[in-house]
């Protein structure tokens, strides 16, 4: 579990009062150990249109529904598989959601009209304290909260409480509360499963690569993890463009890297480039060089953070040296390529 000091952390006041907000119908954002959420009652279909109304979210585009450890998985889930109880008994709490066929009683609305609902529970602290508090305050004590990352569609995801408030000024304006929480402890989104297809003969699926990886979920059930097939329910983040930042980001292999050290290539005014390799002795005036850790999961932790913070520079183009192709970095891969097709670069001032 996340710690925290209390400096970095919301208060027991500021958690019931965004829990109420929530009971009430209306939105708070708060931390988790992935990335900070968008989080409305999940039960209530006029408070989830208020998430994909704030970020631009299209209607079919399912959330995923955070509970607390001691909620009970079968009111939101019309079954429980034993695949679902072990991978409960050795992820979570932590970064991993689980697909599973939804409840009749619970409204479509988290699921994008499908039959499916994904699930999860978070370790932070202070989610785990704002969901105990929203399920407390529910005449059953069944609390769920859904929640996206807090960004627009499609942008980068925040992993500190400013991020929230720069990217929803008008709805903290109005009185949305955005619980503290320091910066977030994974930096990427959970990883994905389905297991909602199981009696058909397909899965376990997996839809989104996270900090739990396919061969850590095999080692727990023994069985393989088979990659996305063409009826694989729709899940969070799994559009071909996400993740993005505003700056236009390329992708760049190691032999590209060296025309731009070079300054061969490049676009009108100054470029960043991204890289966990060493930076060249002799670089261009027009290129900046970040570095970034070689580690997968320092990168991950580092990532959104730093493409929100190079937006800001004015830089024309982010240029992001391509992670080896290895299992270790096939969550890295993941987000930078999907940011990375969110632009259509002009090959011909390549």
């Amino acid at each position: 579990m996340t710690s925290l000091s209390p400096s970095a952390s919301a208060s027991a006041a500021e958690i019931a009062h965004a829990a109420q907000r929530m009971l009430d119908g209306e939105l708070a954002a708060f931390p988790t150990e992935t990335v900070y959420g968008l989080g409305a009652d999940a039960e209530n279909p006029q408070a989830v249109a208020k998430i994909y109304a704030a970020k631009g979210r299209p209607s079919n585009h399912p959330v995923i529904v955070h509970i607390a450890p001691q909620g009970d998985l079968s009111y939101w889930a019309a079954e429980v598989p034993q695949e679902a109880r072990l991978l409960i008994d050795a992820f979570w709490p932590g970064p991993l959601t689980l697909i599973l066929k939804r409840a009749a009683h619970i409204a479509d609305t988290v699921s994008g009209g499908q039959d499916s609902i994904g699930i999860r529970c978070p370790s932070h602290p202070v989610a785990q304290a704002l969901l105990a508090a929203f399920a407390a305050g529910k005449p059953n004590g069944q609390g769920g909260v859904a929640a996206p990352s807090a960004n627009k569609f499609g942008q980068v995801s925040p992993t500190r409480a400013e991020h929230v408030r720069s990217e929803f000024p008008e709805e903290v304006a109005a009185g949305m509360p955005v619980l503290e929480g320091g910066a977030s402890e994974v930096g990427i989104e959970s990883t994905i499963l389905d297991l909602s297809r199981l009696d058909r003969g397909a899965g376990p699926v997996l839809l989104r690569p996270g900090h739990i990886s396919a061969a850590q979920i095999e080692a727990v059930l023994g069985v393989q993890v088979f990659a996305p097939d063409a009826t694989a329910p729709r899940a969070s983040g799994t559009l071909k463009a996400h993740y993005a930042p505003r700056t236009a980001l390329e992708l760049a292999s190691d032999a590209r890297l060296r025309d731009v050290a070079q300054g061969l290539g490049l676009p009108e005014g100054k470029v960043v480039v991204v890289a966990y390799g060493d930076r060249p002795a002799a670089l261009d005036a027009r290129v900046q060089w970040q570095p970034v850790p070689a580690d997968p999961a320092r990168y991950a932790q580092a990532l959104y953070g730093l493409l929100r913070d190079l937006d800001k520079q004015g830089y024309a183009r982010i240029i992001v040296q391509a992670p080896p192709a290895t299992d270790d970095w096939h969550a890295v891969n993941d987000r930078i390529g999907r940011a990375a097709a969110a632009f259509t670069l002009d090959t011909t001032d390549l």
